[in-house]
């Protein structure tokens, strides 16, 4: 019989939260679980404790580098939502979206802009950029959709001064088909070129204060 985790209580799930947020932030993790996991080892909690979802340590984020994060937290954001817009402007003939992190300002130091594109051949993209002179990596990334299905999405990674950006290219009838987020199960949020413009012009006094 397998062995249940114990009864979830949310004093000990707030700790883990708050403790997955400072690694988050502090010691450039990416990896919510791994995050999770580690602040349940460091809480001197059981390895069967239950661990709080995505979706709260997302918001924990936000408000720890709101709190601590200060102004080098905003100038970032700001910087990274700007050089999401320049590259969208740049890969418009591919229907970009901005999604993830960047969106929601739950960023940290090791965050890179994501973004998805639209082509039948993600090499026309690789090709655009070479055209332009613009240094990339081939990759992948494995994405999550409503059916249950998972699908390798190939990813062409570039740099623009110290943001990096990573761009998924999906197939063209992909834009309706829209995989699910891992922080909270539901269809990922795609802003549009002129959703993503509207987010940069965001201040940093408004970053801080929240919505």
């Amino acid at each position: 019989m397998a062995q249940r985790s114990p009864p979830f209580r949310d004093d000990q799930a707030a700790g883990i939260v708050q403790e997955a947020a400072r690694i988050l932030c502090e010691e450039g993790q990416l990896d919510y679980r791994t995050a999770k996991l580690k602040a349940v080892q460091r809480l001197g909690l059981s390895p069967r404790a239950a661990l709080p979802d995505n979706a709260r340590i997302q918001s924990a984020v936000v408000e720890y580098q709101r709190l601590f994060g200060g102004l080098d937290y905003a100038r970032r954001l700001r910087r990274m939502r700007a050089a999401a817009v320049k590259a969208m402007r740049l890969l418009e003939g591919f229907e970009p979206r901005l999604v993830g992190a960047v969106v929601n300002g739950a960023v940290t130091a090791a965050h890179r802009v994501q973004l998805q594109a639209f082509d039948e051949q993600a090499e026309r993209v690789e090709l655009f950029l070479h055209d332009r002179g613009i240094p990339f990596r081939q990759d992948d990334r494995t994405y999550r959709y409503p059916d249950g299905s998972e699908e390798r999405v190939p990813l062409v990674r570039f740099d623009a001064g110290d943001i990096g950006i990573d761009v998924a290219v999906f197939a063209f009838d992909d834009r309706r088909r829209v995989p699910l987020s891992p922080m909270d199960g539901l269809p990922m949020k795609r802003l549009a070129l002129a959703e993503a413009e509207a987010l940069a012009r965001i201040g940093e006094q408004q970053i801080l204060a929240g919505p």
